[in-house]
Parts: structure tokens; C-alpha cells; sequence
């Protein structure tokens, strides 16, 4: 999987440790949805502003939230042109706010890191299809989830309270 990082605030310093963790963790959701090696997807960390707007804008919801995800699938019916070499399938985008996933990491107990790699996680399974509307798909979702965040040692039975 390709995947891409950008960091468009400063309210927050994302490590290399981070970095590592996210890719390591949409890594494993690739693997267990069989994804091609050429698949993309872009992450970017914002600020509570920025998501806000976005949020505004894209879905109605006039407040921050923590993970928007934007599906860019460019897969079509069509035999795509070949320019030099294997054709990428951009998936989309996920975009995560800083600021909500720290409050989120406060207030669940746990570490920014396992928020961030989480709300990534979360975000890359919205552009595959799943969702949370609900009760029946928000278990299979969490438990989807949980099955990549174990396999980088995140998930909550990890975690020490």
C-alpha cells in the first residue's frame, strides 16, 4: 500500500514512532482486505479549525470531529491507459484532527499514538465500505478494528489501565 503523510498543523508533533505505527497499522488492514500493493491512500493530520470546515462543508455538521474519510476511488469500468507502468488505485483520503484525537486519548485512557493509528484505521475501513450505522455493522467494525490494532500490539487488551 502507498501510503502518503502530511501533517498540515502544529499544534501537535507527530514522531517518527507515530509515523511508523500508521503505516504498520493501514498496512495490515491492506493485507487483510487483500488489497494491491499499488493501492494509495493519503493521510492528513489538521487542526480542530481545519476539520470543522471540512466537516461543515462535505457532511452538514456544523462542529469539529475527529476523522473525515473521502472516497476517491478511480477504479472504473474502463481498461485504464497505461503510461509507463502498473496504474495506482487511489482509495481516498482520511483527514484527522490533532486536538480531538488528543482530548479523545485523554479521555479514553490510552495514548495518542493508539488514537491517531486507531482514527486511521477507522477512516481506511470507511473507504473500503464498512460503517457504523448500525449495531450490526458498528460491531463488525470494531471488530475489524480491533483485529489490525492487534496485530501491531494496539489494540485494547494491550492497553494497561
Amino acid at each position: 500500500m502507498i501510503i502518503t503523510l502530511e501533517n498540515d498543523q502544529d499544534k501537535l508533533q507527530i514522531s517518527e514512532e507515530l509515523e511508523q505505527l500508521l503505516t504498520a497499522g493501514l498496512n495490515v488492514v491492506a493485507r487483510l482486505h487483500s488489497l494491491s500493493e499499488r493501492t494509495e491512500v493519503d493521510i492528513t493530520i489538521v487542526d480542530d479549525e481545519e476539520i470543522h470546515m471540512l466537516n461543515r462543508d462535505y457532511r452538514n455538521v456544523d462542529r469539529p470531529t475527529d476523522v473525515l474519510s473521502f472516497a476517491l476511488d478511480e477504479e472504473s469500468e474502463e481498461e485504464p491507459e497505461l503510461l509507463g507502468g502498473p496504474e495506482e488505485h487511489l482509495l481516498g483520503d482520511i483527514i484527522i484532527s490533532a486536538e480531538t484525537a488528543s482530548r479523545q486519548a485523554e479521555e479514553f485512557g490510552h495514548g495518542l499514538e493508539r488514537e491517531i493509528v486507531y482514527l486511521a484505521v477507522h477512516g481506511l475501513l470507511h473507504l473500503l465500505g464498512y460503517d457504523h450505522m448500525t449495531d450490526e455493522d458498528k460491531a463488525v467494525m470494531r471488530a475489524k478494528e480491533e483485529e489490525a490494532l492487534r496485530e501491531i500490539r494496539l489494540s485494547e487488551e494491550f492497553l494497561v489501565h
